[in-house]
């Protein structure tokens, strides 16, 4: 099976104190490029954990992302009393009632009801120790989903590529059923230009079959379609083989790429320009499926 470069996973492990989530998403990169964005409780595994995604994937940009959950909802909050703060804004009270001429003293629940008197305290928060099995597991999931995802993708590509394949392997069909009738047709191109030329003068057979061969020989394309043949089928040798091929595949896109350029310029007849012209399409939509694959 091959696989694309594109995918997502994630995952959850839970402890007696803590959960781990991780999430892994994938896009395509010439290379295997991994960035990790652990919590400090895991800041001492990021090499273990980066080792475990190196030791999964081989090409592509992957983005990992782990999240720390604390369980059993941790320290209560606690309730704390200014006993300073309420002294003076009793005394205040106290001395503005007898600037005033106020009898009474403030009861408690209006000293409660001052700002500040009484106030919630959060407790302190305690990172957790997160061991290493924890964060392997929940890794190691979302891993093993994001590895079903992109070979899920890789199948729909391999099955694009074995069609455009088809197509190129048609095209390059074309060019070598139309060669022989472009070598006559030279040929015969060649005897209309010399009896032009010549007039009433007598042809000589021996020079036109002289020059036709040499005009053959410039534009003969039969090494380049064995070439493109013996490229062809290593393209399905690859594809059926499966694995990270994306590399090899590129390779020898660029490589039927030079054959096809050079058919394209060999070629001096209509059809077979055609065909040629034809291959090259098809081999740009391969070489942008071929971008995807790990």
């Amino acid at each position: 099976m091959v696989r694309s470069m594109t995918g997502f996973g994630r995952a959850e492990a839970s402890g007696e104190s803590i959960a781990v989530t991780v999430e892994a998403r994938s896009v395509n990169h010439r290379h295997l490029d991994v960035a990790l964005r652990l919590p400090r409780a895991f800041a001492a595994l990021e090499l273990e954990a980066r080792r475990l995604v190196q030791s999964r994937l081989e090409r592509g940009r992957v983005d990992v992302n782990v999240q720390l959950t604390p369980l059993g909802g941790g320290a209560a909050q606690r309730v704390q009393v200014d006993a300073a703060l309420a002294r003076e804004y009793v005394a205040r009270a106290r001395a503005l009632a007898l600037e005033l001429g106020l009898e009474g003293a403030p009861n408690l629940a209006w000293v409660l009801e001052r700002p500040g008197v009484v106030r919630l305290e959060e407790p302190e928060p305690v990172e957790p120790v997160a061991p290493w099995p924890l964060l392997a597991e929940a890794l190691g999931r979302a891993l093993d989903e994001l590895v079903a995802r992109r070979t899920a993708e890789g199948d729909r590509l391999a099955d694009a590529l074995r069609t455009l394949h088809a197509e190129l392997t048609a095209a390059v069909a074309a060019v070598a059923a139309r060669a022989p009738v472009t070598a006559a047709r030279r040929e015969e191109r060649l005897r209309e230009r010399l009896r032009v030329l010549l007039a009433e003068t007598a042809i000589d057979e021996a020079r036109i079959v002289t020059e036709a061969a040499i005009w053959a020989d410039k534009s003969d394309v039969t090494e380049e379609l064995a070439r493109l043949r013996a490229h062809l089928a290593e393209f399905t040798l690859l594809l059926d083989k499966g694995g990270p091929v994306g590399r090899p595949l590129d390779f020898l896109i660029q490589e039927l790429n030079r054959e096809v350029n050079t058919v394209a310029s060999k070629a001096d007849d209509l059809e077979m320009s055609q065909a040629a012209l034809a291959a090259k399409g098809v081999l740009e939509k391969i070489r942008e499926q071929v971008q995807n694959l790990e």
